[in-house]
Parts: structure tokens; C-alpha cells; sequence
């Protein structure tokens, strides 16, 4: 398995560009043009299904918060959702030619392994015009198959913003890099119960850490379901949920 590098050498004003694109506005035709070719193929290969999308609130700002194994991660969470997400992935992809298509598609910089302070700009102002971030609640892929754990950058971004955080739980990607092999697993993508915190405009790192702590146990809750149960059962009781929400809303 390739080593991760966490260190980009690279001066951060080497990435001011890539952070302006994103503040200024929302993705442009990038975002639909990977939308359009990765959907297909996700579904095909994949058989990606998608659970309660309906809990992604359809206006205002959202952290969406997902456990983190795979590249593909990003376009697991985002193809199938009707509003546009950006998200933040580490510096080292930004570099000819992909790196014209992610920062057109919304997608911006964070340097790992030290603070980036401009990311966290760039996510505030991406949440201050109502739209969506995802932001990885490990922080970086887990590589050993199962959840990593939780860091404070999360918890940080959801106190100073105060916006809606959405856990969600990507199942089966941790094997999606066997596509090689021409292995492709199932994956599956549930979405949680959404969280929101009481705003904090300069958390400590203790807060932070603990607001990521929580969010991340309603992921591990999401996903630790989908492992012991599959992914029909999942399906299932999703829908009875959604049965018993609708003949409440109609006797209440």
C-alpha cells in the first residue's frame, strides 16, 4: 500500500488562487460535467445506493460529516444529492491538469499536517452564501479497513459556523480501491439524523474534539448498522421510518 504524504512543501500562498475561485462563488459547469460521467459509473460498478438523502436540509448551510477510505468518497456523498457540495481535500491533488476541474468543481485546498487557516476562510465563506461542505470527520482516509478517529477540525468548523451537521455513513469503499483487480464492491451511502451545536466563535481545541466526538458516534452508529445488518435491512427500516412519519404527520 502507497505511504500517505502529509507534508506538501508548498508555500500556502501557492493556493491562494484555488481558495479565491471557491469564495467568490458556487462550482460552474465542472461540477455537472463529473456529475454526468461518475453517475453511471458509480451506479454500474458500484451499485452505490444512497439512504435518506431527504435528511440533507434543502436550504441553508451543511457540514456534511462523513467517515473517510476512499478517493471516490467525494462523488459517493455528492452525485446523487440535488444541491451542490464543495469540499475540502488535501493540497497534494492540486497540480496539473486536475487541477483546473476541482477548482472549477467547487473543490478547495487544506494543507495537512500544519495549520490552514484558509481553508477554514474558505469553508466559512462557501457556508456563509447557505451552501454545503463536506469535511471528513477523520480528517484524512483510514487505511486499515476500518474507522479512524474522529479530529477537531470538524468540531471546529460546526461551532464557529453554527451551521447544520449531517453524520453520514459511506460503507463498502474501504474495498473500492480493488477496482484494479476488476473488484468492486457495494457501497453504500446513509445519511444521519442532523446535529447542530450552539455557536462558538473561538472554540478551544478541547470543544472542538468534542463536538467532532459526537458527531463521529453517529456515524460509527450509522455505519456499525450497515455492517452488521446490510444493506436491505437498512433500506427497510428507512422506509418504515419514513411510513411512520407520514401517518403521524397526518393523525397529529
Amino acid at each position: 500500500m502507497k505511504e500517505q504524504v502529509y507534508k506538501d512543501e508548498r508555500p500556502a500562498e501557492h493556493f491562494k488562487r484555488f481558495h479565491d475561485r471557491v469564495r467568490r462563488g458556487r462550482p460552474d459547469w465542472a461540477y455537472e460535467a463529473v456529475r454526468l460521467v461518475l453517475t453511471p459509473y458509480l451506479g454500474l460498478f458500484f451499485r452505490t445506493r444512497v439512504i435518506d438523502s431527504d435528511k440533507v436540509p434543502t436550504e441553508g448551510p451543511v457540514i456534511i460529516a462523513p467517515n473517510h477510505f476512499s478517493f471516490l468518497d467525494h462523488f459517493f456523498v455528492a452525485v446523487y444529492l440535488r444541491r451542490k457540495v464543495q469540499f475540502l481535500a488535501k493540497s497534494q491533488l492540486f497540480k496539473p491538469p486536475m487541477q483546473f476541474i476541482y477548482s472549477h468543481g467547487g473543490v478547495f485546498p487544506i494543507l495537512r499536517g500544519r495549520r490552514d487557516d484558509d481553508a477554514f476562510k474558505t469553508a466559512h465563506a462557501v457556508l456563509g452564501r447557505g451552501d454545503i461542505v463536506v469535511m471528513y470527520a477523520e480528517g484524512g482516509r483510514s487505511r486499515s479497513g476500518a474507522l479512524g478517529e474522529p479530529k477537531p477540525g470538524l468540531g471546529r468548523l460546526a461551532l464557529e459556523s453554527g451551521a447544520t451537521v449531517v453524520p453520514t455513513a459511506i460503507y463498502g469503499s474501504e474495498r473500492a480501491r480493488n477496482w484494479k483487480k476488476l473488484q468492486f464492491p457495494k457501497v453504500t451511502v446513509q445519511f444521519g439524523d442532523p446535529v447542530r451545536f450552539d455557536q462558538i466563535a473561538e472554540p478551544s481545541r478541547e470543544q472542538s474534539q468534542e463536538a467532532s466526538q459526537l458527531v463521529f458516534e453517529e456515524i460509527s452508529g450509522l455505519y456499525g448498522a450497515l455492517q452488521r445488518n446490510g444493506r436491505r435491512k437498512a433500506v427497510r427500516a428507512a422506509r418504515d421510518a419514513h411510513r411512520a412519519g407520514r401517518r403521524q404527520a397526518a393523525t397529529g
